[in-house]
């Protein structure tokens, strides 16, 4: 059977650093231009408004948001002028809302100026923050700083973000190195080099969940490090999404040691074909079971067709890890120093493997761009798109050093089996089987018979280590390996960027609701309920016309431009792109004709639909609208 050889020490030794130095300068400029994690979730709107002035004190406080968020008890913080905490400290969703975050307030609020700091963790595992102020009565001087509260930074982000990039590493390692042992390289589980590689995957998968774990509720509170060891924290973690997706990422690692333990000691005792059959298939759930850990808690989970995106992210995850990992596991081979070495027929195996990974990357990356960009404009405007591209360009030179590899493989292919048909192949273990030279000393005997396995074991590997092809393979597998470590690296820094279709959809919400100017509103508005007397003119003013407070006034005139009244009027303000009312307006009769009502909250600036309803008699009654402004 054709073998592919190790090179010589000194020559592994210096590719080997050298490839270390071009992954690590590449990871670190890859993390210095990464930005801080994006949040994906946006605050629209909030009651009472920002910057509105209310005059009557509110009971509550609520903020309304894109999508579904976490909320803890401490999530909404209510400060009055002085910085003293006015809520009841224990914030909950508004209604079983889940895009929603309420604090209810103290009774007996004085007028001023209070502060809302907000942290919540949205739907996708990561933390948003804000703030902002409103006031009872007037405005007034305020001791408390309007800043957000800092999440997802500081020490413990850092901790935790690194913890997360390296758990996708380790992911890619246990997986590509298992299915690499299982389905190509039989002999691979007993080799020291591919035992370590399996127990670096694992291993580093295990401490980095541990640590996130540990790191989630300093991560979403901003807290200090040394909140990571808080026993009261672990355990609200755990009660969280993120927290019960790592928990079982956990308890499949336990599995996945013993499934380990057993695919290495099955590889030693050349294991029968139905327990070779049953580790993979066990190897393909514990793998599906672990790529849906992430799947849960991240980008997949929300927004468009999640019941699509989950299985979608979880086969590109897997099919990622099969690649990457198995091209560390294959380098890894093609570099054992002694030993049988990696066969021919292993690397073909390998290379159609690859190919239909590829494949499914290539599917499932269609799906997930669609999904996560949603317009070409995005794709070159937003950094998730710029990332995107620059994964699509590494993954498209990963391809062209694939398609080498694949080359070089067929040529020895080719090589092996002409060599075949001419000569018999000297290996290592025939010669240590070829019988001494006859002498009356055994130990002599025992003594010439190694020097002739290794002068014949030399020559054989001189063979090999001449083949251009062997020697170019090597190079082109290193070679995927670098641009494999970068590929991964750009995948897990998308993971924490905010998604270019969110980042439209946040950046036309946070523009409409921008104070526009404020214009008072007068809008003229001719009915007709059909009856008697059922002709006539509503005026309407609304003063300032901008979101928060406003006052209201209604005058309804006759044909003759009279003042009139009527059996019954109403008003109420809709919202229709935001789904919002209609919010009826509780009118004051104050005179012949004329109507009036303070207080008139509209929580958002944008076009709002301002209905009209006049009653004449008991049956004879009409309903106007006119669209307006509010800034």
């Amino acid at each position: 059977m054709a073998s592919v050889s190790a090179p010589r020490r000194p020559a592994r030794a210096r590719r080997a650093g050298a490839l270390l130095v071009v992954l690590g300068t590449a990871i670190a400029v890859l993390l210095a231009s990464a930005l801080p994690a994006s949040a994906h979730a946006a605050l629209i709107g909030t009651d009472p408004a920002q910057g509105s002035i209310v005059q009557t004190a509110p009971q509550q406080v609520t903020l309304t948001f894109s999508e579904s968020v976490i909320v803890s008890a401490g999530s909404v913080r209510v400060l009055d002028p002085e910085g003293k905490q006015v809520d009841d400290g224990r914030a909950r969703h508004a209604d079983g809302r889940n895009g929603t975050a309420r604090a209810r307030l103290h009774a007996g609020l004085p007028d001023g100026t209070f502060t809302v700091a907000w942290h919540v963790v949205s739907a996708d595992s990561h933390p948003i923050s804000g703030a902002f102020t409103f006031s009872i009565g007037k405005q007034s001087a305020t001791k408390v700083s309007v800043q957000a509260p800092t999440v997802g930074g500081g020490a413990a982000g850092g901790l935790y973000d690194t913890a997360r990039y390296l758990a996708y590493g380790g992911f890619a390692l246990l997986v590509g190195a298992a299915g690499f042992t299982l389905v190509c390289w039989s002999n691979g589980g007993g080799r020291r080099p591919m035992q370590r590689l399996l127990l670096t995957g694992w291993s580093a998968l295990l401490v980095c969940t541990i640590a996130q774990l540990m790191l989630r509720g300093p991560y979403e509170s901003g807290s200090g490090v040394g909140d990571a060891f808080d026993l009261e924290a672990l355990r609200a973690t755990l009660e969280t999404k993120p927290g019960a997706a790592l928990a079982v990422r956990l308890l499949l690692l336990a599995g996945a040691g013993a499934f380990l333990a057993v695919l290495v000691g099955q590889s030693e005792r050349k294991a029968q074909r139905d327990v070779r059959l049953g580790l993979i298939v066990a190897g393909e759930v514990l793998a599906v079971g672990l790529a849906s850990t992430w799947a849960v808690m991240e980008h997949a989970s929300v927004g468009l067709q999640t019941g699509v995106a989950i299985p979608v992210d979880v086969v590109h995850l897997v099919a990622m890890a099969t690649w990457l990992g198995g091209l560390a596991a294959l380098l890894t081979a093609l570099y054992v120093p002694d030993g049988p070495q990696i066969e021919t027929e292993a690397v073909e195996r390998f290379s159609k493997i690859a190919f239909t990974c590829v494949v499914l990357l290539v599917g499932t990356g269609v799906y997930q761009s669609w999904r996560q960009v949603g317009s070409w404009n995005a794709l070159g405007s937003t950094h998730y798109g710029k990332l995107l591209i620059a994964k699509l360009v590494a993954v498209a030179a990963l391809l062209c050093a694939g398609w080498y590899s694949r080359r070089w493989t067929r040529r020895m292919r080719t090589l092996s089996v002409a060599d075949s048909d001419s000569s018999e192949p000297v290996t290592f273990s025939a010669e240590v089987k070829k019988p001494a030279a006859k002498s009356g000393n055994p130990a002599r005997a025992a003594e010439l018979a190694r020097q002739r396995a290794a002068i014949a074991a030399a020559r054989a590997k001189r063979e090999r280590d001449a083949n251009p092809n062997r020697s170019m393979l090597r190079g082109s597998v290193v070679a995927e390996v670098a641009i494999a470590v970068v590929v991964l690296t750009i995948t897990t820094l998308l993971t924490t960027t905010e998604p270019a279709r969110t980042v439209e959809e946040s950046g036309a919400q946070a523009a409409n609701s921008l104070p526009r100017p404020a214009k008072p509103v007068n809008a003229v508005i001719p009915y007709d309920t059909g009856g008697k007397n059922g002709k006539g003119t509503a005026t309407v003013d609304l003063d300032p016309a901008r979101k928060g407070d406003n006052v209201l006034h209604v005058r309804l005139t006759d044909t003759k431009g009279a003042p009139v009244d009527v059996a019954e009027l109403k008003v109420a303000f809709t919202l229709k792109k935001k789904a919002l009312g209609p919010l009826a307006v509780g009118l004051e009769h104050i005179d012949v004709g004329h109507w009036t009502a303070g207080g008139v909250q509209l929580p958002l600036s944008g076009t709002w639909e301002l209905s009209v309803s006049v009653r004449t008699s008991d049956i004879d009654e009409v309903t106007e609208t006119k669209k307006i402004e509010i800034g």
